[in-house]
């Protein structure tokens, strides 16, 4: 099956997707809000669109996904939410969202089924924005998935640039632990959806193996062979204020929904091998 994908919003976690799509001779239209990212696009073979601004091409698109965060509102919703409820044409409509809606849990596990229940605003924006895309996909009668992403990491992302730029703080926060995915694992997550028969669904996007976060640090400057960063307390730390509140959060995600209904097989189930294979991308 090919298509024409309209990616708004398009950044690091859709050009996993756009990277196996593209050989298969997809068309995929990538908005971005700068003539420069523009260029970069088109470099890879997307058409660039910018947006806000030009109108956002629906009635082209097969598929649809959106990577904008909300504000006060979902800013697609806003702009196109009227064409999108009758776009029956569109075959697949993907949304991603974060993890961060469950809150902290203390360390616990959480999976699909666990009520959002953060307090920030950022949370509480993303709430309604799924909300938004389910209520406008069902008046269309249009398959929708949320995928509620964890911490994403990847080539040029991640602790390695941290620690050779000699930024990375090696913080420590008793009972705390994030969860992550690779651009890899992303990227076939969302051809998945795409090429399967699941009807509306929500499914949470990460790895096996929820990890405190100076763990990968310090396996990450093992293998830079470097010493890693002497440890600081949370209450020490030089963080800002955004790194700052995702310590207020702690908790392990559950990925068994995705495995069982769209069969996904991650390439990276543990920060140890998504690490090692970046590096050995690296050369």
């Amino acid at each position: 099956m090919t298509g024409t994908l309209l990616s708004i919003g398009h950044g690091y976690s859709a050009q996993a997707l756009a990277d196996r799509l593209l050989p298969a001779r997809w068309q995929i239209i990538g908005t971005t809000r700068s003539a420069e990212n523009a260029k970069s696009l088109a470099a890879r073979g997307i058409e660039p669109l910018i947006w806000p601004g030009a109108p956002l091409p629906v009635a082209r698109a097969t598929h649809l996904l959106s990577s904008v965060a909300p504000r006060a509102g979902d800013p697609v919703i806003e702009a196109i939410g009227a064409e999108l409820a009758q776009a029956r044409h569109l075959q697949w409509v993907g949304y991603l969202s974060t993890v961060g809606v469950y809150g902290d849990h203390g360390g616990g596990w959480v999976d699909e089924d666990t009520p959002p229940d953060s307090p920030s605003e950022r949370a509480v924006a993303r709430v309604r924005a799924e909300t938004a895309w389910q209520e406008v996909c069902a008046r269309a009668g249009v398959r929708l998935h949320i995928f509620r992403l964890a911490g994403i990491y990847g080539p040029g992302r991640g602790p390695f640039e941290k620690l050779r730029s000699g930024r990375a703080q090696r913080v420590i926060k008793p009972n705390q632990y994030f969860s992550r995915i690779h651009y890899d694992d992303i990227g076939q997550a969302l051809e998945l959806a795409i090429h399967s028969n699941v009807g509306p669904r929500i499914f949470n996007l990460c790895d096996d193996h929820p990890a405190p976060p100076q763990d990968v640090l310090e396996h990450a400057a093992h293998l830079l062979g470097i010493a890693p960063p002497p440890e600081v307390s949370f209450e020490d730390a030089d963080l800002s204020p955004m790194a700052r509140s995702f310590y207020g959060d702690s908790k392990r995600v559950r990925n068994d929904r995705i495995k069982r209904e769209l069969g996904l097989q991650l390439r990276y189930p543990d920060h140890q091998s998504g690490l090692a294979a970046i590096l050995k991308a690296e050369g």
